[in-house]
C-alpha cells in the first residue's frame, strides 16, 4: 500500500496515537454513568473520538491521490518551543501570580510563535481572554483557582 499524502498519513497516525493514549489513561479513573459521568467518561470519549477521526484522515492518506504527495515540510522548532515555553511558564506563574496576572503573560509569550507578532493585538487577546477566562472558570464553573496573587490576597 502506497502513501499518497504524507501530510495526512502523519497527521491520522499522530491523532490516532494521541486518542488511544488519552483514553487508556481516562480507564484509571471512575466512568460513572451516562447520567452522572465520573472523570474519566469525557476524556475517554475524546480519545475514542480523536483516535476514530485519526483513523478517517488515515484513511483517506492511502487512498485519495493528491498533488505531489503533500509533502511535509521543515519542522517548526520556534513555534513549537515557543508554545511549550509558553505554557510551562503558566503552569510555574499561575499559584505564584494568579490568573488575572498569569493569563496575559501566557498570550502575550505565546504570540511570538507566529510570524506577524503585534504587541497591541496581543495585548487585546490579553484582556480579553482573560475576563472571558474569569466569567467561565471562577464565575460560572465555580473553580477554585487562584485569581489574584497570593501577596495581594493574604491579610496580615
Amino acid at each position: 500500500m502506497r502513501v499518497k499524502s504524507q501530510k495526512d498519513f502523519w497527521s491520522g497516525l499522530m491523532f490516532i496515537v494521541m486518542g488511544v493514549s488519552f483514553a487508556w489513561g481516562a480507564t484509571e479513573y471512575s466512568f460513572g454513568s451516562s447520567a452522572r459521568p465520573g472523570p474519566g467518561y469525557f476524556p475517554f470519549g475524546l480519545g475514542i473520538l480523536l483516535a476514530v477521526l485519526g483513523g478517517i484522515v488515515l484513511f483517506k492518506a492511502l487512498t485519495i491521490e493528491s498533488e505531489s504527495g503533500d509533502r511535509i515540510g521543515s519542522f517548526a522548532w520556534r513555534p513549537l518551543l515557543v508554545i511549550v515555553g509558553a505554557v510551562l511558564l503558566f503552569g510555574f506563574l499561575l499559584p505564584r501570580l494568579g490568573l488575572v496576572m498569569t493569563l496575559p503573560v501566557l498570550i502575550t509569550v505565546a504570540a511570538f510563535a507566529g510570524d506577524e507578532f503585534k504587541l497591541g493585538e496581543a495585548l487585546i487577546n490579553s484582556v480579553v481572554l482573560t475576563i472571558l477566562s474569569w466569567v467561565i472558570f471562577i464565575w460560572g464553573l465555580g473553580l477554585v483557582i487562584p485569581t489574584w496573587p497570593p501577596f495581594l490576597t493574604t491579610s496580615a
